[in-house]
C-alpha cells in the first residue's frame, strides 16, 4: 500500500524557467540511470524478496523515497517549462536564438503540454528493462551501488550545465542523497557476509569444487599493453574467504579448433559441401 504527502522531500524551484536545461534533465529522470530506474529497481528487489526482516524493509523505504526523487525531478522540470516558447522569437533572428530554440525538446509542449515525460534527454522512451532484480541480494546490493554511482556521476555533470542557483540547490541534495546511498549499498553487502546470507564469488552457494581452479583464480592476460597483470586482481589473496592465491598468465587455448558437421539443409544455410550432393544425401535420408 502507499499513501502520497503533497509536500515534497526537498525543494525544487528554479530560479526561473529554462527550457532547454529542462530537456537536459530529463536524462536523470527517465534515462537508464534515472530516478525512474531506481525507484522501481529497488521496490521490485524489495516486493519479491523471500526474506522477511531488514534487507527487505531496507528495500521498500529507498525504493519508495526514490519515488520522492521522481516528484521532485518532474515538478523542477515542469516549473522550468514554465512560459516554454512555442515558436522563436519573432523580435529576435539572431543565430542564437534560433540554436536556443532549437535546442529544446517540442515533445514537452506537443506531447505533454509543458510537463516532464519519462523518457531521457534525446526522447527515447524509458523502459522495464533497466530494471534489475535477480532474486540475489548480492548481486543486485552491488548493481545497485553502481546504479547510484552513475546517477551521482550523471547529476554532478548536469551541476556544471547550469548556473540557476535554485536548481543547483535541488541537484546538491540529490547528489548527498546518491552519497549517502553508495555507501548503503555496499555496506548492506558486506552486512549479507557478516550475517552469513551470501560471499564473493556470487552465487556463494554454488561449490566452489566444481570450478577448474585453474580458471577460478587466474588473470588471463589477453593484452599486449605490458602493465594488464600489475594489479591487486592478479596478485595476493583471493577475495572469496579461501587460502587461494591470485596469479597471471598469458591466455592460451585450451581446446581444438572446432569443425562443425554440415548442417540442415532446409534453413537454405550456405552448405559445405555442393549444393546437389547435399540435397541428394537429405532426400536419400529421408526415404
Amino acid at each position: 500500500m502507499f499513501t502520497h504527502t503533497h509536500a515534497l522531500q526537498y525543494e525544487a524551484k528554479p530560479d526561473g524557467p529554462d527550457a532547454n536545461y529542462a530537456r537536459r534533465l530529463q536524462e536523470v529522470l527517465g534515462g537508464q540511470w534515472g530516478e525512474m530506474t531506481v525507484a522501481t529497481q529497488y521496490l521490485l528487489q524489495g516486493w519479491n524478496c523471500r526474506l522477511p526482516g531488514k534487507y527487505k524493509d531496507m528495500l521498500l523505504a529507498i525504493g519508495t523515497e526514490e519515488l520522492a526523487h521522481v516528484e521532485i525531478l518532474v515538478t523542477l522540470i515542469d516549473r522550468l517549462l514554465d512560459h516554454q516558447p512555442l515558436k522563436p522569437d519573432s523580435a529576435d533572428h539572431s543565430k542564437e536564438s534560433a540554436a536556443a530554440y532549437g535546442q529544446s525538446n517540442p515533445q514537452h509542449a506537443i506531447v505533454n503540454g509543458g510537463g516532464a515525460y519519462f523518457r531521457d534527454s534525446m526522447g527515447l522512451p524509458w523502459s522495464g528493462g533497466y530494471v534489475t532484480a535477480s532474486g540475489n541480494l548480492m548481486a543486485d546490493f552491488h548493481y545497485n551501488a553502481t546504479a547510484e554511482m552513475m546517477g551521482r556521476l550523471q547529476v554532478s555533470r548536469l551541476y556544471n550545465m547550469t548556473d540557476d542557483k535554485g536548481v543547483k540547490d535541488t541537484l546538491r541534495f540529490l547528489i548527498a542523497r546518491d552519497h549517502y546511498h553508495q555507501m548503503q549499498w555496499l555496506a548492506a553487502a558486506e552486512e549479507l557476509k557478516a550475517d552469513g546470507l551470501d560471499n564473493i564469488p556470487v552465487p556463494a552457494a554454488f561449490p566452489l569444487d566444481e570450478e577448474p581452479p585453474e580458471f577460478a583464480y587466474a588473470f588471463l592476460d589477453a593484452s599486449d599493453g605490458p602493465d594488464a597483470a600489475n594489479g591487486r586482481w592478479a596478485n595476493g589473496p583471493a577475495l572469496d574467504g579461501t587460502d587461494n592465491q591470485l596469479t597471471a598468465r598469458p591466455i592460451a587455448a585450451n581446446a581444438d579448433a572446432p569443425i562443425l558437421p554440415p548442417g540442415d539443409p532446409r534453413p537454405y544455410g550456405t552448405p559445405p559441401v555442393p549444393m546437389q550432393g547435399i540435397l541428394q544425401k537429405a532426400k536419400d535420408a529421408l526415404k
